[in-house]
């Protein structure tokens, strides 16, 4: 069954999660006027024209997100699947469905490599529940980042065992979890959770080599979410939302075992861990690529209502951001055209995600640097809110602010960049530089996975 808005709308509703957020529990995130919005997100994915496509294995429509990648094709489509749907958002990733497809794909991988080499039956469950999202349409975060506590302690030497999720009690119908994820997006506004290892483990780590998932409602869980600002202030979120972030506790929450996809098995949890962050970061490039053009459209606009669109600092400004754009495209496609086939299913090339997800953490300031430039210090001085929805202010404002556009355009340029670089820019630059995997995760996978044979050849032909 293919969802619609408002089927989504009413199965959301009658979900009672438990969320809290500024000091208050609530059951659900329409309770709230700011978290309502991240459901509008969401729900503005059903809308999506392009969404859905005819899958002949399941006789159905089911969403494209979920088409399993085989080969070079299906990357190059899921690639431009993800691309349009950010522009189609306003240049807000809708997270809905990509990220849960990142982490099944992986799961389909990782889950028959264990089953072939310890005996188990996960691929069976892991397709099971592929088969039950597919077809009720759902939609899911995934929780993948540990708090971690002590950085340089591995799982079982922290002070508090619960600092990583891990398997407190087992059951015959399943197993009960413990701990917490950070950085969870979305969860307030989905139906499921895929839960997954965040590092590789060792012997003695043993208890937190886990994967599984559960719904949005399951006793014990419990979503902290983080600050969002005046959601329907903004421009962006006005038309198409938000997604908040929340620390995910698991409150022994239990699990049954058609649920559990990983159960100990510590040689494998760095494989699944790093095959999901593969995934995840080429979605991470395609969707970086199209929210570029919200920094590139808004800095050209106003270097035309500035009326220095001429002056080459300004084009070298705006060069900046067309370049920051234009690679991360780049590396995506390559990573489409040249992907690595396990049990099956296509993966992104390792190496050019992981460049062009390296070349999106570090070169983001530079595209704040390059539109603060272009915008000048009016984006960080401009009056109030308030004040332009106050006649008595709002026509000096448009008067005083007129230039080579009259002033109410030019005010809506600077409140769109005030929003992306002094409201939001200080979320974005940290997001920009963590989210989908930190700079040196990229690093370490891109050393690891690097093929070196090529240049050692022809140095040691020098050297014979």
């Amino acid at each position: 069954m293919v969802r619609t808005k408002d089927i989504f709308l009413k199965d959301i509703s009658n979900r009672k999660a438990e969320i809290y957020f500024r000091g208050k529990k609530l059951s659900s995130p329409l309770e709230d006027d700011d978290l309502r919005y991240a459901v509008y997100h969401t729900a503005r994915l059903f809308e999506y024209p392009k969404r859905t496509y005819f899958n002949e294995e399941f006789k159905q429509e089911i969403s494209k997100y979920y088409k399993i990648p085989r080969n070079s094709t299906d990357l190059l489509e899921r690639h431009q699947l993800i691309y349009d749907n950010t522009l189609y958002g306003y240049g807000l990733f809708n997270i809905s469905q990509a990220i849960g497809s990142d982490a099944l794909f992986a799961l389909l991988i990782v889950s028959k490599i264990i089953d072939k080499r310890a005996g188990t039956d996960y691929y069976s469950r892991v397709w099971n529940y592929y088969r039950r999202v597919v077809s009720e349409d759902l939609t899911i975060a995934v929780a993948q980042t540990d708090v971690k506590g002590h950085r340089k302690l591995r799982p079982h030497q922290q002070p508090d065992p619960d600092l990583y999720v891990r398997v407190v009690e087992v059951r015959s119908d399943g197993i009960v979890v413990s701990g917490a994820k950070a950085h969870t997006t979305h969860a307030v506004a989905v139906d499921e959770i895929i839960v997954l290892p965040t590092r590789a483990m060792t012997q003695h780590d043993k208890n937190y080599a886990v994967a599984f998932a559960i719904p949005i409602d399951a006793p014990g869980l419990k979503l902290i979410v983080r600050e969002t600002g005046k959601v329907g202030r903004t421009f962006i979120g006005r038309k198409e939302g938000v997604e908040p972030e929340t620390l995910t506790i698991f409150d022994n929450v239990f699990v049954p075992w058609d649920r559990v996809f990983m159960f100990g098995e510590y040689d494998y949890a760095g494989l699944l861990a790093i095959t999901f962050a593969t995934y995840h970061r080429f979605t991470a490039v395609s969707y970086r690529a199209a929210l570029a053009n919200l920094y590139l459209g808004a800095a050209y606009k106003m270097a035309e209502a500035n009326g220095v669109l001429d002056a080459k600092h300004i084009r070298d400004d705006i060069l900046e951001i067309v370049i920051y754009k234009e690679i991360q495209r780049m590396g995506a496609l390559a990573a489409a055209m040249y992907p690595i086939v396990q049990e099956g299913v296509a993966i992104p090339n390792p190496v050019y995600t992981n460049i062009a997800k390296l070349y999106s953490n570090a070169k983001f300031a530079d595209v704040l640097k390059a539109t603060v430039d272009v915008a000048g210090g009016i984006i960080a001085t401009f009056p109030t809110y308030e004040d332009l929805e106050n006649e008595a202010t709002r026509k000096y404002i448009s008067k005083y602010m007129r230039a080579a556009v009259d002033g109410e355009t030019r005010i809506k340029i600077i409140e769109l960049l005030r929003e992306l670089v002094v409201g939001g820019g200080g979320w974005y630059l940290t997001t920009m530089m963590h989210a989908e995997g930190s700079m040196e995760a990229s690093k370490l996978e891109l050393f690891r996975s690097y093929d070196y044979k090529e240049a050692l050849d022809l140095v040691e032909r020098l050297l014979e």
